[in-house]
């Protein structure tokens, strides 16, 4: 027998982080204009604490069992912690293209760390799913204009996304196994409170070492934007997609966001895809339906 498909908010969570994420990216570009990173980073996570400090009004802090503890410490450690790091600085050293590249690995390092660490099965279909996937994100880089395989970029900084790669797969590892026990408001709750935290001596740091800018509303509308939907509004729809579906197949959503940015990018900053990256696009979005076919249905179309 077929494993019970999810049910359909399981789905509309992973579309909406998806959605969240993708033009996050948009988000973050204009907030930037005006506001210094690290900077930036801190607001969004210490405003977004702040927002689950209000909606918790009276309830206590959530009870972890020690060892479940130290697991919610890592996660938040991993993301928002050392993936944004890793991210932020790494893309001061080396391409765009190649950051997306490297970046697309996410689910490929998901799914070897799911069957070692959870013991989560993978099949012909979500191996398949994610190479299609991986793929159309090549597609979409390769297909820009100013796209270059040449390594002028430092090899630090690609070894810096490489950390970012391994600190987002890390997250979903441990979130995955967190979600068996607790709810993923809870652990979204204090993966954004321990984020804030850690990105205080950072803000610290840059407010006494920076000169700082005006700040526009254009930005500050951004970095709403960024607290509201992609901090709280995302982190509590992924937990709560990776407490119903297994880690490697939340994962594969992940190549979708690159297509979300795209199309982000294009309506907000006129920024234009051309064919091939469309058609990279469109191997991602059948990658991610071909990767959540129920195992059932893959048997019964075969017989077929």
């Amino acid at each position: 027998m077929g494993h019970t498909p999810p049910p359909l908010k399981t789905y509309a969570a992973l579309v909406a982080t998806m959605i969240f994420w993708g033009l996050s990216f948009v988000a973050t570009k204009v907030a930037l204009e005006s506001i210094p990173t690290f900077t930036l980073v801190f607001i969004r996570f210490s405003l977004a604490a702040l927002i689950f400090l209000l909606l918790r009004k009276g309830r206590k802090w959530p009870s972890f069992e020690r060892k479940d503890h130290v697991k919610m410490v890592l996660l938040a450690l991993f993301e928002p912690g050392l993936y944004f790091i890793f991210e932020t600085i790494g893309l001061q050293y080396t391409s765009a293209p190649k950051t997306a590249l490297i970046i697309a690995t996410i689910p490929v390092v998901v799914l070897v760390l799911s069957a070692v660490m959870l013991g989560e099965r993978t099949d012909g279909t979500n191996i398949a799913g994610i190479i299609l996937s991986f793929g159309g994100i090549a597609l979409l880089v390769v297909g820009d204009p100013e796209f270059s395989w040449s390594l002028e970029g430092s090899l630090l900084g690609d070894l810096l996304i490489g950390g970012a790669v391994v600190s987002a797969s890390l997250y979903m590892i441990f979130a995955r196994d967190l979600g068996r026990t607790y709810s993923s408001v809870e652990i979204t709750f204090v993966q954004i409170v321990y984020g804030a935290l850690f990105f205080c001596l950072p803000f610290v740091w840059e407010l006494s070492s920076s000169v700082w800018p005006v700040v526009t509303l254009r930005s500050s509308v951004a970095a709403i934007y960024l607290t509201v939907f992609a901090t709280v509004g995302a982190f509590l729809c992924y937990n709560f997609a990776l407490s119903q579906v297994p880690a490697s197949r939340a994962a594969v959503f992940v190549n979708g966001i690159p297509v979300v940015t795209a199309i982000g990018a294009w309506v907000l900053l006129d920024e234009r895809l051309t064919v091939i990256q469309t058609g990279g696009g469109g191997l991602v979005l059948v990658a991610v339906f071909l990767t959540n076919l129920p195992a059932g249905a893959i048997r019964k179309k075969r017989k077929s």
